[in-house]
């Protein structure tokens, strides 16, 4: 598997702050509109189908108590990986203003960061082609739609392997350990996940676990906006994309963000007057490619890339990805998460 391509330029990003920050974060959300989440009728324009949920998989995610356990790896085609081939790009749903992790670089105009190299990992594989790629933004909210929908062949996109999301779509092994952090100002009085929230309004993107944590637990904090999920709702505290929190944050419409340490530690690169809250990350958690459920052609084939891209040790292409986009703001990670398979 050939090394995936350098991609121009990332310095200029570096000390964004204040009005500023805001400035370039507002545009870099509107930049999703450039490579729009399109709607396809029919297989023949999307992704293609899954040929149905395989009941094992269903039963697997009810009876859920080791959800970042995947398909043992595997180089054989199938449905999936044939219609992809067919069509000549790889269809993925990314992020596209989520500094270091898969943003529009507003000097070369390239999508870059630590998901986009895996995105053309698999795309080299499957393809040949580290470039035949069909990128599709998605807000937070609309990964699993996109899945099921068949507008995507996989996601790449933070996203984090859980028994609940099981239930929905299918998960390669995990490529990434992240957790749950608060991200405020540096001069707020607010020191991490616990009482110093209470009162506070605190921000997370719809549909996210950092969500997902604030219902279990919120500490008094203002988390939900009213008419939450309809028409009427002010996307204030619960937004479409996560970026759209340091906005607000930017803006005094929230006191604090709750979202994967690893998002955060971008932000916190982008503006300099915040910082992440608390001494470590809350919960543990995983991120995988989600693929449509019942895909598991395509599942195995991207657990067989990540096996190649793991590979290597230090010189491994994920260490040399880590080097190059996250390390300054999660310094001392020595290798990737080990992969865990699944035994039934």
């Amino acid at each position: 598997m050939s090394r995936p391509k350098d991609r121009p330029g990332r310095g200029g990003l570096r000390g964004w702050g204040g009005v500023t920050g805001m400035a370039v974060a507002c545009a870099v959300t509107a930049a999703v509109t450039l490579l729009p989440l399109a709607h396809h009728d029919g297989a023949s324009a999307g992704a293609g189908t899954s040929g149905g949920v395989v009941t094992a998989d269903r039963t697997r995610a009810e009876a859920c108590t080791e959800p970042e356990a995947s398909l043992p790896a595997s180089g054989a085609d199938g449905p999936n990986i044939d219609r992809i081939k067919e069509r000549g790009k790889l269809i993925a749903g990314v992020d596209q203003n989520s500094f270091r992790w898969g943003y529009r670089n507003p000097e070369s105009g390239d999508l870059e960061g630590f998901d986009i190299d895996l995105v053309r990992a698999i795309a080299d594989d499957l393809l040949g082609d580290p470039d035949a790629v069909i990128f599709r933004a998605i807000p937070t909210n609309q990964r699993i739609a996109a899945l099921e929908n068949d507008r995507v062949d996989v996601v790449v996109r933070t996203m984090t392997i859980n028994c609940k999301r099981l239930e929905q779509v299918s998960f390669s092994t995990a490529y990434f350990q992240a957790g749950q952090q608060v991200l405020a100002p540096k001069e707020s009085p607010i020191t991490g996940y616990d009482s110093s929230l209470k009162g506070k309004r605190v921000c997370s993107a719809e549909g996210s676990t950092a969500y997902e944590a604030l219902e279990e637990k919120s500490f008094g904090a203002l988390y939900k906006d009213d008419f939450d999920g309809t028409e009427r709702d002010p996307d204030r505290l619960t937004v479409p994309n996560q970026l759209d929190c340091l906005v607000r944050l930017q803006l005094g419409e929230v006191d604090a963000v709750v979202t994967d340490n690893a998002l955060a530690a971008g932000q916190a690169a982008q503006d300099p007057a915040v910082e992440l809250k608390g001494k470590a990350p809350f919960t543990t958690e995983y991120y995988g490619v989600a693929a449509k459920k019942g895909s598991d052609d395509l599942v195995a084939r991207v657990n067989k890339v990540l096996v190649d891209y793991r590979a290597g040790g230090k010189d491994s292409a994920w260490m040399r990805s880590y080097e190059k986009w996250l390390a300054t703001g999660l310094p001392g990670i020595t290798a990737p998460p080990a992969p865990k398979y699944r035994t039934d």
